[in-house]
């Protein structure tokens, strides 16, 4: 299963970026889709997720409700984040996963897509 996420870029306090993360490959199932970011030296924070197994349930950090909004696209098989009002302290580098059930004897997987840099200036 591959991941590539696109839409990054620097932006203005205030404005708006959509990134977008497009899946490829074999799977049986896909239980869950979401997005997380990291900076340097810090944890990596899961920031809106799609539970899929759970009848499409979507979850946020506390931390971009109400400015975040996670969507996907079955027949494109793409996952997006629109991020509106964005502010400086979002500036991270932004990756798209996957909860994958490949065969049922795997058991389901953590898949993590490349980065992609969201700089918002002050």
């Amino acid at each position: 299963v591959q991941l590539q996420a696109s839409g990054g870029g620097l932006v203005q306090a205030g404005g708006s970026l959509r990134l977008s993360c497009a899946a490829s490959g074999s799977y049986l199932r896909v239980n869950a889709v979401g997005w997380g970011r990291q900076a340097p030296g810090k944890q990596r924070e899961l920031v809106a997720v799609i539970s899929i197994a759970s009848g499409g349930t979507i979850t946020y950090a506390d931390s971009v409700k109400g400015r975040f909004t996670i969507s996907r696209d079955n027949a494109k098989n793409t996952v997006y984040l629109q991020m509106n009002s964005l502010k400086p302290e979002d500036t991270d580098v932004y990756y798209c996963y996957a909860v994958v059930l490949r065969n049922a004897v795997r058991g389901p997987e953590i898949f993590w897509g490349q980065g992609t840099q969201v700089t918002v200036s002050s």
